[in-house]
């Protein structure tokens, strides 16, 4: 990698320097537009007490919940529990840190992190658990909580194409997460279905723009569903 050329030859290379005790924050939603393989580098470096920040953390066998098979992650940020048994037992056994987040809100605090903006009031929590423990102004009339933005050492993104400078286009409902959590981390590592060069991508169709990563990295993937269900022929 030199200059504007963002591209690695290893997912080793593109994870160097993630040491245990970091915070990551990973794109996706459920199974769709998740960061895979960077994830499989992490279980296989055996990188441990992890603050992870997503949406969800995957299944027992897939994206972020390969990390909980051998107790990699300490604190686990996200909307939802979904389709991982493993997150709601360790969470549910105390031996894992879990911090549930209306999604908008984890959405936000993503997005403002990325954005330079520490904090920033919503009402969404208001009157629930979610607001325990923070600050509570009222305006127009409605009360609203305080909440602190978030960034990552390393932020993890999908994207379906880029161009070798770091310009990015996310694919239909797998750009979820990803644009924002580009954003939010000190070195954010992209992972994509193709890489073409520069000047090959319509300035029109690019998402995310290449000042926003660090490197890049070209891989292949499996098409994973959460949950399958075929219909009975009778």
């Amino acid at each position: 990698m030199s200059g504007f050329n963002k591209v690695v030859g290893s997912y080793e290379e593109a994870m160097t320097g993630l040491t245990d005790g970091m915070t990551i924050i990973a794109g996706g939603f459920g199974l769709c537009g998740i960061p895979e393989n960077l994830i499989k580098e992490i279980k296989r470096k055996g990188t441990k007490n992890l603050t992870v920040v997503s949406n969800n953390c995957g299944t027992t066998d897939h994206g972020l919940g390969v990390l909980l098979l051998e107790r990699q992650i300490k604190k686990m940020v996200a909307s939802y529990v979904g389709e991982n048994a493993n997150f709601e037992a360790q969470m549910m056994a105390g031996e894992l840190d879990v911090e549930l987040t209306p999604q908008g809100t984890l959405a936000e605090k993503i997005r403002a992190g990325g954005a330079g903006i520490p904090a920033f009031y919503t009402a969404t929590g208001f009157g629930t658990p979610v607001a325990e423990g923070k600050e509570v102004r009222e305006f127009n009339g409605r009360k609203y909580i305080l909440e602190e933005a978030v960034t990552g050492d390393f932020a993890l993104v999908k994207a379906w194409k880029a161009d070798t400078y770091g310009n990015l286009v996310f694919r239909k409902t797998a750009r979820n997460f990803n644009p924002m959590v580009a954003t939010a981390g000190k070195i954010t590592v992209v992972e994509v279905e193709e890489i073409v060069q520069p000047g090959e991508l319509d300035p029109d169709e690019i998402h995310t723009p290449g000042i926003y990563v660090n490197r890049l990295i070209q891989g292949s993937f499996e098409k994973t569903i959460e949950q399958r269900t075929i219909r009975s022929n009778q």
